[in-house]
């Protein structure tokens, strides 16, 4: 038995992205706990249609798992990865768009701050040209 609580305005959130970009879920955790989650999420909308689980994932020696997005789509410059853990997309690190994990705040708008910049990255012809300035900025600064 197990409680799930929704981030705040991720019905919204959803419901505008999947207007956007087919959305895939891809999740370290096992199919049995995640389908369900999916399923509540979904709410019978058929946005979330597209799944990877923990078995699709390769697990580091520490135990973490990344995600080699290259198995969601060939070409990568299509792709973008939302995940709370930046070792999740150390593979395709140019892929991926860092959102703060999620403890309960009702106030949380991060779902709401990432609209902007997906929908910016709709026009433009590789994501990772735009996600790399973010990181070719973090290691000028350090």
């Amino acid at each position: 038995m197990y409680h799930v609580y929704k981030r705040p305005f991720v019905d919204f959130f959803l419901r505008t992205v999947s207007g956007w970009y087919t959305l895939v879920i891809f999740t370290a955790s096992m199919r049995e706990y995640a389908d369900p989650v999916i399923d509540w999420l979904d709410n019978g909308r058929g946005i979330l249609t597209h799944r990877l689980f923990r078995d699709s994932c390769t697990q580091l020696p520490n135990g973490s798992y990344t995600k080699d997005l290259s198995i969601v789509e060939a070409d990568l410059s299509r792709v973008c990865l939302v995940d709370n853990s930046p070792i999740s997309y150390k593979v395709n690190e140019a892929n991926g768009i860092p959102i703060e994990g999620w403890t309960h705040d009702p106030h949380d708008e991060a779902l709401l701050d990432l609209l902007p910049v997906l929908d910016s990255l709709r026009f433009t012809s590789d994501v990772r040209r735009v996600l790399g300035l973010r990181i070719a900025g973090t290691h000028a600064h350090s």
